[in-house]
């Protein structure tokens, strides 16, 4: 069952769920939804260094991407085409009965911004700032500014309290993140031909 703005409303007072710092509800809270606001900080691929991406190099992922921290005031220009990382300025704390489900605003979609590609779920038991997935899939740049409204969550509820929340995960990659966060593929277990042993990497 996906919580009316008056349930929102109620587990924020209780402070089972928890926005930080609290949202303006006259202006964020919709119906069934609540507003956040894009962050500072930019994670952008550094094309003209690495060719290509190969999820089998034991190179860290993260040296493809360069963050990018962009002032209060100031735009952040996304071009036809590109993928961006983005963060909100509101910090997550989703208790262990709820799941989150993050997405983009209509306003936006229609000149062409996407807010993400496959990760729009939020664990019961999820705590930090959110990443986002950007991408201009229209034909013109659009400019983007920290403090906007980007994109908005919904929340369900759980037939019964997660058993293990995602605090609780021995491998929670994503846990209390701060700002836009490359991936973390690299701490899964997959097949990486190192030269140094070429055993599995956990």
């Amino acid at each position: 069952m996906i919580l009316s703005d008056r349930d929102i409303k109620k587990h924020l007072e209780e402070g089972s769920l928890k926005i930080i710092p609290p949202p303006d509800l006259t202006v964020q809270l919709g119906a069934c939804k609540i507003d956040l606001r894009l962050g500072n900080d930019f994670c952008i691929f550094e094309h003209s260094k690495y060719p290509y991406i190969d999820l089998r190099d034991c190179v860290q992922i993260e040296a493809v991407m360069k963050k990018v921290h962009v002032p209060d005031n100031e735009s952040f220009i996304m071009q036809p085409g590109e993928f961006v990382l983005a963060t909100t300025i509101e910090r997550l704390e989703i208790p262990d009965d709820l799941v989150g489900h993050v997405d983009g605003r209509s306003s936006l979609g229609r000149l062409g911004i996407i807010i993400h590609g496959t990760s729009s779920i939020f664990d019961p038991g999820w705590r930090g700032n959110a990443t986002l997935e950007l991408s201009n899939i229209g034909r013109m740049p659009v400019a983007l500014y920290p403090g906007m409204r980007i994109c908005s969550f919904t929340f369900e509820t759980l037939s019964s309290p997660a058993e293990v929340p995602y605090y609780k995960k021995p491998k929670a990659k994503y846990l209390e993140q701060k700002g836009a966060e490359p991936s973390r593929l690299e701490m899964e277990e997959v097949i990486c031909p190192c030269e140094n042993d070429g055993q599995t990497k956990g």
